[in-house]
């Protein structure tokens, strides 16, 4: 994996740009980064033997991208500009956008705010979340600065809190992003957007929110369930895989 760096408005942010054909930039989770969402799981591989060009952005605070502790450095429209101009700096006109949990929220401020230069979006590990919220981030922030996981008794900042040490995170540059200003997205937004959007989320998954409620407000919104997959596990399902592929199929 060759990481290249650029310059988004001051920030240094890492990418990669593998393959040829028509282009679709990843957009990875919180606490991980582009090796742990898309490559370790296959998704950078499967994607070039289907023809594409794979783009995919280490998210401000994460990955080898520039690590920011200010709170004002945070937010999804802001990490969604990050994006943009790295399409614009790799010269790409449109590109099909795949994001996964907060990659999603991202995507969705990418496809609202540009949306001439997203073709088609997956909104992965978020449901109708993406619209009620999915619940208060102060304990993730919490485990995120505790001294040891050890010290966390809230399971899901417990799982986030080791997540974060498998994958090497600057811990306090996650916890400034976690805790910064959250923009609502609402269904009048989602109602504008113009691009085909398949939202895939895991049947298992207690933090994403339901799939269909948040495709039946997108006008060519579209939902899939992956089969028996939780939050953490989703990401890398075959059939979520194979659905995703198919999807952008369409539009190749």
């Amino acid at each position: 994996m060759d990481t290249h760096h650029f310059d988004s408005n001051g920030v240094d942010i890492a990418y990669i740009d593998e393959g040829e054909g028509s282009p679709v930039l990843l957009i990875h989770g919180f606490a991980s980064n582009i090796r742990a969402n898309w490559v370790d799981t296959g998704w950078v591989d499967i994607l070039k033997k289907a023809g594409h060009r794979v783009i995919a952005i280490d998210n401000r605070g994460h990955g080898k991208s520039e690590k920011l502790h200010d709170l004002a450095d945070y937010g999804a429209p802001i990490m969604a500009e990050d994006a943009y101009r790295l399409l614009q700096h790799l010269g790409i006109e449109t590109a099909a956008v795949v994001g996964y949990s907060m990659g999603a929220r991202i995507t969705a401020f990418l496809a609202l705010n540009h949306p001439e230069r997203v073709s088609r979006a997956v909104f992965g590990g978020l449901g109708v979340g993406m619209v009620r919220g999915v619940g208060a981030p102060e304990p993730i922030a919490q485990a995120l600065e505790a001294a040891s996981h050890d010290d966390v008794s809230d399971p899901k900042g417990r799982a986030f809190r080791y997540f974060a040490e498998q994958t090497g995170s600057d811990l306090k540059a996650l916890a400034a992003c976690i805790r910064s200003a959250r923009v609502r997205i609402t269904p009048e937004l989602l109602a504008g957007l113009p691009m085909p959007v398949l939202v895939a989320v895991g049947t298992d998954d207690d933090i994403a929110g339901n799939p269909d409620e948040l495709a039946a407000m997108i006008p060519k919104g579209r939902a899939f369930h992956i089969q028996g997959r939780d939050h953490m596990k989703a990401v890398g399902d075959r059939t979520n895989k194979a659905a995703v592929v198919a999807f952008l199929a369409e539009g190749s």
